[in-house]
């Protein structure tokens, strides 16, 4: 014996029924005809209403209804776990990629925010070095004014803070 849909279709086939046929007859739609043929269970109905349609299509081409009313039931059954379970593994899978994703690009921002915070740090150093020597050897007012070293710190700053607003979203 083959699947529940495979033998269905022999059985249709064997007697020489077309599914409009069928779907004329019984008033099923040739969609869920066809869904029974290729065990596609999740497109039926469900419930008593999948049952009705099995019985139909049965009790059409002169098969026993209650016989391949049970074999849809058992058919379906396994179905239904096979299909659960993948789906559940799958889910269960998705959402540890989704975290690790999620996590590693948060790794990510921070690596960021320290290399650029590391190299804020050395900028700062060598600044205040030359600095320090300019004003011991007296020609740091010469250097850089006043008010541009002003303009620069306000420049890094508004950087530093779009940057940090970016990084947060």
């Amino acid at each position: 014996m083959g699947s529940f849909g495979e033998d269905l279709r022999k059985e249709r086939v064997v007697r020489g029924v077309a599914l409009e046929d069928i779907s004329a007859v019984t008033k099923i739609s040739q969609r869920h005809l066809l869904a029974l043929e290729q065990e596609k269970f999740r497109l039926l109905p469900g419930g008593i209403l999948s049952k009705g349609i099995v019985r139909g299509y049965a009790t059409a081409l002169g098969l026993d209804s209650q016989e391949w009313t049970e074999r849809f039931l058992r058919a379906s059954t396994a179905s239904e776990s096979t299909d659960e379970e993948d789906g559940w593994t799958t889910f269960a899978a998705n959402v540890g990629k989704a975290r690790l994703l999620r996590r590693e690009a948060i790794e990510v921002r921070l690596r960021w925010v320290g290399a650029i915070l590391m190299l804020l740090a050395v900028v700062a150093a060598g600044f205040l070095a030359v600095r320090y020597i300019g004003l011991e050897r007296g020609w740091w007012t010469t250097l850089l004014p006043l008010h541009m070293i002003a303009a620069i710190l306000h420049a890094i700053w508004q950087s530093l803070s779009r940057l940090f607003a970016h990084l947060h979203h």
